[in-house]
């Protein structure tokens, strides 16, 4: 049995809920997942399916409202297992950043506005016991030019004087400075431009496939899951409901959602008829419907998929389904392939 590759992050039974005046909003419902070291993991879904409250949760940046509980979340170093949520004080600092970093949103946001590029890398350094100025400097002006930027211009800039593009590089840059083996990207091409987006990804494979390090990927764009991860995982109402490599879930999908996802991006040789809109809307996560949450929205649902949610089984060696009706969706894609953007 071939052991060199290692569970670096499992998640287990993950339930993330938020207390909101209206009522409990259960964000995360029962995630369970395994990483492995160096592996991909692409987090797909519509806005609202708990991706990012997940991966917030992994670096324990959630707001106070919100509870992580019951579930684990234990990380693997030196042999070691870490309970992530028991983390507090120092050792919570230095597992993020150090151990785990996040590539937010919105790479403005994320900046200090009132402080240089420089001064916030230093913080950054210097709040993990890093006091050497001089090397924090040269390995971040390094950085800077490993993401394709002007070290010099940019280490000294202001973010609002950074364009949209180089923001997120500089960040990106400032997420490897403490040289992470887990980085989690949340959109990381959302509102860029068409050419900077292909930059963007053509970086993150080149730090895939240099630095070995482990990635989740949390988006909406399905090219990226497609260039990029090594699985999927497809998240609807706070569930995961498809997980599979890359190959199955694109081509092979076992989920009515993930199909309608796939569906609804348009080809380049494909025309506009054929696109596919997935009907209604993403449920009010403070009150679920019953059964399967997507059955309201789903072509294939019958009285048990309203009355009986369904596990998340495994149905090949590499992909699980949560669908009472996944050997339909099987048979509708036998009579009308899927045609997958490239």
């Amino acid at each position: 049995m071939n052991t060199t590759v290692q569970k670096h992050l499992t998640l287990e039974n993950v339930h993330v809920n938020y207390q909101t005046r209206s009522g409990n909003v259960q964000a995360v419902r029962g995630v369970t997942l395994d990483l492995l070291a160096g592996e991909s993991l692409a987090l797909i879904g519509e806005s609202g399916s708990g991706k990012t409250t997940l991966g917030l949760s992994i670096v324990k940046l959630l707001v106070d409202t919100a509870t992580v509980a019951p579930g684990k979340i234990i990380y693997r170093r030196d042999n070691q297992e870490i309970d992530v949520l028991a983390l507090r004080g120092n050792q919570l600092r230095e597992f993020r950043w150090r151990d785990c970093a996040m590539v937010f949103q919105s790479a403005l946001n994320a900046f200090n506005p009132v402080l240089r590029v420089w001064e916030q890398a230093l913080d950054t350094a210097q709040s993990h016991g890093w006091n050497d100025r001089q090397a924090v400097r040269e390995r971040f002006l390094e950085l800077l030019r490993y993401v394709q930027l002007d070290p010099n211009r940019v280490i000294n800039a202001y973010p609002h004087e950074l364009s949209g593009g180089m923001r997120q590089r500089t960040l990106l840059a400032l997420s490897l400075l403490l040289e992470p083996t887990i980085l989690i990207l949340d959109e990381p091409t959302t509102a860029l431009d068409i050419l900077t987006q292909r930059t963007i990804i053509d970086l993150l494979r080149q730090i895939k496939n240099e630095k070995n390090i482990t990635m989740i990927f949390i988006s909406h764009d399905l090219a990226i899951a497609a260039e990029l991860a090594n699985r999927v995982a497809t998240m609807y109402a706070g569930r995961v409901v498809e997980l599979g490599g890359v190959e199955d879930i694109f081509y092979r999908p076992r989920h009515p959602y993930t199909m309608g996802l796939i569906r609804a991006v348009p080809t380049v040789t494909g025309g506009f008829e054929e696109l596919f809109s997935i009907p209604g809307s993403p449920p009010d996560l403070i009150n679920l419907p019953s059964g399967c949450p997507f059955h309201p929205r789903c072509s294939f649902a019958t009285s048990q998929c309203q009355t009986e949610e369904p596990p998340l089984i495994q149905i090949t060696p590499s992909q699980a389904s949560a669908c009472w009706h996944w050997q339909e969706v099987e048979i509708e894609l036998q009579n009308k392939p899927l045609r997958v953007k490239k």
